[in-house]
């Protein structure tokens, strides 16, 4: 068995969203702290590792959404490197509010070498440190994330700029933020057709992400121009596959995509609810190849 560290994180209120849930955002955020707690437990603190002029930064993250976590829950994580490549490793999390687990994930992280910004093999002592005296063989190639079907002429588009808050101890915007950046777009689109958050409500409606999955490309920086796009596909019975590129302005790098499957909610049953006609209808123009196509 691979050594498995565990974390606690009591949920603070500033910690849920509108629906009195944990935000999407924060269970990244309990599976970043996780990893460097981890880490530093078996002796690779954040000091250290500036001290070796190396860094992790994630490559890719997948984030899938079980049950809801309130105020006043204790969030329990439990973590695990599932395997060693030349330069990247894969982080498993598991997340529990008592014996139920509310989410689960994993990130690809690559070993950066700070002076050179480049990625640099990983030590064999980093590997027998993290493996705590398990054996952890590389794992099969995994194939990256299927690229994301053309993006349709009627795409939402969304600007914002990189503020301080955004900017993580690295100098460039935490991971966690850009499923802010992504979760603010995917509301602002709802509003610019007629259905903002509030219409919803007043339906009984919810719509909540079951599955994040972000491919970090670059870093955006402070007081960058972001453009957020936003497009559909696979649009269901109660559920649509939501796409979202993020580039900056300046030179039209593209800082991340991510995909997002999100379901539509009876906010009385808590049960998958069919998606209304009427909204289908007007996002139509954001769905690849039109409304429930």
């Amino acid at each position: 068995m691979p050594y498995i560290h565990t974390c606690e994180f009591p949920v603070r209120h500033y910690e849920c969203d509108a629906y009195g849930h944990v935000n999407h955002a924060n269970y990244l955020r309990y599976m970043q702290e996780s990893a460097f707690s981890a880490s530093a437990s078996v002796g690779f603190s954040a000091h250290r590792y500036e001290v070796l002029g190396l860094q992790w930064l994630a490559y890719e993250t997948d984030v899938e959404y079980l049950q809801a976590a309130r105020y006043g829950d204790v969030v329990t994580v439990k973590t695990w490197v599932a395997d060693f490549r030349r330069v990247r490793s894969l982080r498993m999390y598991e997340l529990f509010v008592g014996n139920k687990r509310v989410a689960q994930g994993s990130t690809d992280w690559v070993l950066l070498d700070t002076k050179a910004m480049y990625p640099t093999t990983i030590t064999q002592e980093i590997i027998e440190a993290y493996s705590h005296g398990e054996v952890v063989s590389e794992a099969p190639r995994r194939e990256s994330l299927p690229p994301p079907p053309k993006m349709p002429d009627g795409a939402f588009k969304l600007r914002r700029r990189v503020e301080w808050d955004d900017i993580d101890a690295a100098g460039h915007v935490n991971n966690a933020v850009y499923l802010n950046y992504v979760s603010d777009c995917g509301m602002q689109s709802g509003r610019a057709v007629g259905w903002d958050m509030a219409k919803v409500r007043e339906m009984g409606y919810g719509q909540f992400a079951r599955r994040h999955q972000i491919e970090y490309k670059a870093a955006a920086l402070m007081d960058d121009e972001l453009d957020i796009s936003m497009w559909m596909s696979d649009s269901r019975r109660v559920s649509t596959m939501n796409y979202y590129a993020i580039r900056r302005m300046s030179d039209n790098k593209l800082i991340a995509n991510v995909r997002t499957l999100a379901v539509w909610i009876d906010l009385t049953t808590g049960q998958p609810v069919s998606i209304p006609k009427a909204y289908l209808e007007a996002v139509a123009p954001m769905i690849v190849g039109g409304a429930g196509e």
